[in-house]
């Protein structure tokens, strides 16, 4: 199977690759009344349901474009992608702020998770960040960074659950704001029925993201476009569809907060694709294999988030083009990086 899928046309490629970004976007919407069903029946609440269940298996398509381009000697894919996924789901909470015409987003799904997700996040990509920069030690071909992104997401979830349980911090309620409300008709649904859907979703999304590194491998090469462009402009947006997908249907469901949280916290498991990338990679540390145009993913998805951060601790009712300033922010620095990326030698 393999070989045939390398052995691919252009054309066969290219048609593949629309065909798995169709299944990623319908599975991506199906996924959103699950998760939301699921926070209600299993009492998670928004902000950890979102974080966790939609953000993980929203990114599975990702994961495995990554680990896949890494166990094929392709670091600049697996990296790119990683890293390009996480600035253009931010780019998507945008989208997902222009679809609520009512107030601003950020304002609307005040939580502390999320807040505390966003911290998460920074501390995340700061280390992705120091593993570029650190000296090249590797242990069985492992740099010590990657066991510590790991156990940071890990502690930070654990935090995150704390916050919620016993809240040091409450965000001012205003009539604008959607507060997390458990929906009624979830709990009439099997919540057997609900994981079982679940997991099948995730599955389908899996699949997609496994036949997508070999397409994009394909179109990088006979294009001529590169690993680093097809992976931050391409695979990272096709694989990041769930997450624009299911934030705008969040938002129409009135789950503001799952919207949010879904994209933040899929950002911060999104970290995850690079531990696993630097473990799949057989060359050394995969932190050391990527060039600078892909390293410069890691401050700019920093910096959106930054901005994002202020933007939900300000909470503007209304901005520009009556979407926040941190939404206006967020989609400068998208385009600049991705003009950065296009116009590098």
């Amino acid at each position: 199977m393999i070989p045939l899928i390398d052995d691919l046309s252009l054309g066969m490629a290219l048609l593949l690759f629309g065909g798995c970004a169709l299944v990623i976007g319908v599975v991506g919407t199906r996924l959103t009344g699950i998760v939301d069903d699921l926070a209600d029946r299993t009492g998670l609440g928004e902000a950890i349901a979102g974080a966790v269940l939609l953000g993980m298996a929203t990114s599975l398509s990702g994961i495995v474009v990554s680990v896949s381009a890494a166990l094929a000697d392709r670091p600049t894919l697996a990296m790119s992608n990683a890293l390009g996924g996480i600035a253009v789901q931010t780019l998507f909470l945008t989208i997902a702020d222009i679809s609520h015409r009512r107030a601003n987003l950020e304002h609307a799904a005040a939580s502390l998770g999320n807040l505390m997700q966003a911290g998460l996040l920074l501390c995340l990509l700061s280390l992705i960040l120091i593993g570029r920069f650190a000296p090249e030690w590797t242990l069985w071909q492992v740099h010590p960074v990657t066991p510590l992104l790991l156990i940071g997401y890990l502690f930070g979830l654990r935090l995150v659950d704390r916050s919620r349980d016993n809240p040091m911090w409450r965000p001012a309620q205003t009539r604008e704001t959607q507060p997390d409300v458990p929906d009624e008709r979830a709990m009439g649904r099997s919540a057997t029925r609900l994981w079982l859907s679940f997991v099948a979703l995730a599955a389908m999304l899996g699949i997609s993201g496994w036949l997508l590194e070999r397409c994009a491998a394909v179109i990088a090469e006979q294009t001529g476009l590169g690993q680093s462009v097809v992976g931050a402009l391409m695979t990272a947006v096709v694989t990041s569809l769930p997450e624009l997908v299911t934030s705008v249907a969040a938002v129409r469901r009135g789950a503001l907060t799952l919207a949010v949280a879904g994209i933040i916290g899929g950002n911060a498991f999104d970290t995850l694709f690079v531990a696993a990338s630097d473990i799949a990679y057989r060359g050394g540390s995969v932190y050391h294999a990527i060039p600078d145009t892909v390293a410069l993913w890691v401050a700019l998805s920093m910096l959106m988030t930054g901005i994002l951060l202020v933007g939900m601790i300000h909470r503007e009712r209304q901005g520009p083009a009556h979407i926040g300033f941190e939404s206006v922010g967020i989609i400068a620095c998208y385009l600049a990086g991705a003009l950065t990326l296009l116009m590098a030698p």
